[in-house]
Order: C-alpha cells, then structure tokens, then sequence
C-alpha cells in the first residue's frame, strides 16, 4: 500500500529542510498560503516561528486544523502552547 504521507523540501528563514503531510495539508496550507498573499515557504516559516514544541509537520497540522474550524465558526482549541 502507498503512503499518503508527501516529503516536501522547503525552505525556512533560510534554511533547507523537509516537511511530511497528507495531500490534503498540503492543500490546504496552498489555500491558506495563497489567501494571505504569501508563499507556501512564508507560510511554513510563520508557522514554524510561533510552535513552541513539538515537530513542524504537527505544528503545520494544527495550523490547518485551526484555520479550518476558524473558517467555519468554530473555537481554536489547540490550547496553551500550540
């Protein structure tokens, strides 16, 4: 069976690394990246700037998550830390 998981090289404040996320985050942080006018490498290094732990694909998953439930009326309920 193949995975749904997709590496991608980005590059962040500068540096080059890789970021593993299901097609459908990728998408999304495509949709999110494009509504506030940036690149998908802004977007990533915004996101990895404010996570305080945690790895950067789960950071980029609860990014997405919130920003969905956001569009939708919903709470943020990453809590403390996110």
């Amino acid at each position: 069976m193949k995975s749904s998981i997709i590496a991608r090289s980005v590059t962040i404040n500068g540096h080059k690394t890789s970021v593993s996320l299901e097609k459908p985050f990728w998408d999304e942080c495509r949709r999110i990246a494009d509504s506030q006018g940036l690149t998908l490498d802004e977007l990533l290094s915004l996101i990895d700037a404010e996570r305080t732990h945690g790895n950067l694909s789960s950071a980029v998953r609860l990014y997405v998550l919130a920003d969905v439930r956001s569009a939708a009326g919903k709470p943020d309920r990453r809590g403390p830390g996110h």
